[in-house]
């Protein structure tokens, strides 16, 4: 199960990589010049300069909520998956279930798991790729 779970975390780190590296670092570099851009106007006060500062962070707070609901999301469903596997190990176990079948129920349950981790591990690039759209899209906004 170990395994498991570290091909699923692979997977999400490559995407959380990639989109660090491809968006946010970059909308990072712009909330951090805007925001000194901010600091430099001398005929803002305090709070005009606190308001600057926050609007040049919304475009980044913005996409990092958006990921971490995409990544909740996927963690959601594949706990779900998981739990529908324990189900129906658990509906096939009775009081007279033997220690044989038993073990033989485990194995099926992790046979189960292991085929929901592939299935969502197949399932990263394609959320990979519309997480991409989304920060792209919303960059261009800004840019526009």
């Amino acid at each position: 199960m170990e395994s498991v779970q570290a091909k699923v975390q692979g997977a999400i780190n490559t995407l959380i990589t990639d989109i660090d590296k491809d968006h946010l670092r970059k909308m990072q570099a712009s909330m951090y010049h805007c925001s000194a851009a901010c600091c430099e106007k001398p005929h803002y006060n305090m709070d005009d300069t606190q308001r600057c500062v926050e609007r040049c962070s919304g475009p980044i707070t913005q996409a990092q909520q958006f990921i971490q609901t995409e990544l909740g999301n996927f963690q959601d469903r594949l706990q779900r998956c998981a739990m529908d596997c324990q189900d129906k190990t658990r509906d096939k176990m009775g009081p007279n279930t033997t220690e044989a079948q038993a073990a033989s129920y485990r194995g099926d349950m992790e046979k189960c798991v292991m085929k929901c981790a592939d299935t969502h591990v197949a399932l990263v690039p394609s959320m990979m790729k519309k997480m991409k759209e989304v920060l792209q899209k919303h960059q261009d906004m800004k840019l526009g």
